[in-house]
């Protein structure tokens, strides 16, 4: 290392001249012109220029306790607000600790940007062993996200952060890393930047939506399968449902979208080999604002014989794994708008008929639940008969979650949320943090395992001294059960998935939290309910096999 080159810290901290500002204090002036109120992250001697507008400004910044737990409440928070999230971290190891995050963004098309520093421009490449360094900052990012780029200079920024809430707005949402080095963070910029005009939504073409009203009305067993690009859709989707009398499966990020106990709803259940066979006897599927991803079902290839009309804003998706036969390029509520209006819409069968047919699906999957389904059926059931419409549940990667995808009962979009694609596990509390500071006044219930809570369980002291009544609920069931379940189907001794658990009741008490052990259904309803007026987060210990869930 040449240490004549050495810069040191001052260099990057000196306030410059008076009547300027800093390129970090501009990056968040600039940030709160584009609408963002909150940031989530762990400030750095890399990032100090970006504090120096933080006190005083319109956004908020909220300490987390890891870098991925910043990514995660990023996520959440676009989630249930439907608007970017922002993570701020350092060079280096925050970028790579919040990458997991970041990872689960993009398969869920979710709006977060990670705004982060860089080592000194002027030792870029230089191998000098840099504090944080490294060696292509954007390369490390880049396939995670819908763009990754470094700002050179000050006046870089604008422009990135321009393309940035560009793509969240006009393109599929997926995640935005913009670095800049510490060393342009500190230069002075003059003047104010402003936003720039951003892109549109692309519109369906008429002779594309022309073409699948057509082969809409012809169709005689036609079905829709909707996901989380459909969300903003909701009203049309379930207009046209209704005037085809079309059965509707969503996927795990399409839930709600029609509610789960509308009769022609059968719920996010492509995972269940009931609603496989079922789908395999449709002629025409419509499918809106879905990957038909893999991870909705877990089966290689769907058997979908019949013609599929796929509407989505991502192009690339119109003839991937399956082809459609009418492409429909656009955002996904004036394509369904566009398809209203072209009218002559009328069911080939009856209502009864199809009604009976839907019901002896739901009564097959019923009656095919192994032991801890039914026993998640019981917990589920009882949260959806008593929690208020309005509650998002947040779920984290757990048999529980997997369960409710398909079991639990909710009404609207934007009311539940079960990361499968990326399927990263101790994303449910810290989502569930950020989705509480995108809506406080929405009660908001986390649903954990055991397992994937010890994973981000520092940011419960941040959900704690934020004063935040999230009800958390703990399924314990002593273990990875999951993969001990993958173990045994294939005859595999148990190797790594038997740790024990700490005293939860009492992790929760040191982290100036509730924390209580279910002993019925009622009692865990009533704790919920008492815990979203609470100014601290209640943890709820469900423990599978119990006899009052048998």
């Amino acid at each position: 290392m040449n240490k004549t080159e050495n810069i040191p810290l001052s260099a990057y901290t000196n306030k410059v001249s008076e009547g300027t500002i800093t390129c970090g204090e501009a990056t968040m002036r600039l940030l709160a012109k584009y609408g963002v109120d909150m940031v989530f992250g762990i400030p750095g001697v890399h990032t100090l220029d970006f504090c120096r507008e933080l006190r005083e400004s319109p956004i908020r910044h909220i300490q987390v306790r890891n870098e991925q737990g910043a990514g995660f409440m990023a996520d959440g928070y676009a989630r249930v607000g439907g608007r970017p999230g922002v993570a701020l971290v350092i060079s280096g190891p925050g970028v790579t600790n919040a990458l997991t995050a970041i990872g689960q963004s993009w398969a869920d098309s979710i709006p977060v940007l990670l705004l982060s520093s860089e080592t000194d421009s002027r030792k870029h490449g230089k191998g000098w062993g840099a504090l944080h360094e490294i060696p292509d900052q954007r390369a490390v990012t880049a396939p995670l996200t819908a763009l990754s780029a470094r700002a050179n200079t000050a006046e870089d920024v604008p422009e990135l952060l321009a393309q940035a809430f560009g793509i969240f707005g006009s393109q599929r949402p997926r995640p935005v890393h913009i670095s800049i080095p510490i060393d342009i963070l500190a230069q002075p910029v003059s003047g104010e930047w402003e936003t720039r005009t951003l892109p549109q939504r692309a519109q369906p073409s008429a002779d594309d939506i022309k073409a699948a009203a057509t082969l809409l009305r012809t169709a005689k067993r036609p079905l829709m399968m909707v996901g989380g690009g459909a969300v903003d859709a909701s009203a049309p989707i379930r207009e046209l449902a209704e005037l085809l009398q079309a059965p509707v499966v969503c996927s795990t990020a399409g839930k709600g979208i029609v509610p789960d106990d509308h009769p022609l709803c059968l719920n996010a259940s492509t995972v269940r080999p009931e609603v496989q066979s079922f789908l395999s006897t449709t002629d025409v599927i419509l499918a809106v604002g879905t990957e038909l991803a893999e991870t909705d079902s877990f089966v290689e290839n769907l058997d979908l014989p019949g013609d599929i009309i796929r509407i989505d804003l991502d192009s690339r998706k119109l003839n991937d794994q399956y082809p459609c036969t009418i492409g429909v390029a656009a955002d996904s509520a004036a394509a369904m708008n566009a398809l209203l209006a072209e009218g002559g819409y009328s069911p080939k069968r009856n209502e009864k008929e199809i009604y009976l047919e839907l019901g002896e699906v739901r009564q097959n999957i019923i009656d095919n639940l192994t032991v801890s389904e039914k026993q998640h059926m019981k917990l589920l059931n009882a949260l959806a008969g008593e929690m208020p419409e309005e509650t998002f549940y947040c779920g984290d990667i757990c048999q529980l979650v997997y369960t409710g995808a398909f079991g639990m009962v909710v009404r609207n979009p934007r009311s539940w949320s079960y990361p499968a694609g990326y399927c990263a596990l101790g994303c449910g509390l810290p989502n569930a943090i950020g989705a509480k500071f995108a809506e406080p006044a929405r009660p908001v219930v986390c649903l954990s395992g055991d397992g994937g809570f010890m994973f981000t369980v520092q940011e419960l002291i941040v959900a704690s001294e934020e004063k935040l009544g999230i009800p958390i609920i703990i399924w314990e069931n002593g273990g990875l059960k999951q993969i001990q379940d993958n173990m045994n189907s294939v005859s595999i001794p148990f190797v790594g998935v038997e740790g024990c658990n700490p005293d939860f009741v009492r992790l929760a008490e040191a982290m100036h939290c509730d924390g209580v052990i279910a002993d019925s259904l009622e009692h865990v309803t009533e704790t919920v309910l008492s815990g979203f007026s609470k100014d601290q987060p209640t943890l709820i210990i469900v423990r599978e096999g119990e006899k009052w869930l048998t």
